[in-house]
């Protein structure tokens, strides 16, 4: 039984071939957005619709197995989920970079928290400005 498939027992939903496929193209490129992700799998599926891709994503955002990272002026992109991390977003060619979160940070929102009386359930760090490449 392939990982993919374990991620989506644990998560209550049937290994179709579309979401294998979906989740195999969101590990291959990391942070990818549902047209891509769409380009990708009609490669080998081409009978598979668009609205198909959005409704699994949708279904397996909701269920916790991908993060939508909101991309300013564009399209999300979407990732498997992982431990939390920060986003260095590039709001020119809209290249999503991952960065350790640090134990200052964790502390930070910690103390936050507290402080606010605030329980924390998730978190999702995205920072945009403009990479090296484009600069």
């Amino acid at each position: 039984m392939s990982d993919h498939t374990i991620l989506l027992k644990q998560s209550n939903l049937k290994a179709t071939f579309q979401r294998i496929n979906i989740l195999e193209n969101v590990e291959i490129h990391g942070h990818i957005s549902i047209d891509e992700i769409y380009k990708q799998i009609i490669k080998t599926h081409p009978s598979l619709s668009l609205a198909t891709v959005y409704k699994n994503i949708i279904l397996m955002v909701e269920k916790g197995l991908l993060i939508e990272v909101p991309i300013a002026g564009e399209k999300s992109k979407y990732e498997l989920k992982k431990e939390n991390h920060i986003h260095l977003i590039c709001t020119k060619c809209t290249k999503v970079e991952d960065k350790p979160h640090t134990k200052e940070i964790d502390e930070l929102f910690k103390d936050m928290s507290q402080v606010e009386s605030f329980e924390l359930s998730k978190q999702q760090i995205n920072l945009y400005g403009v990479c090296a490449k484009c600069r």
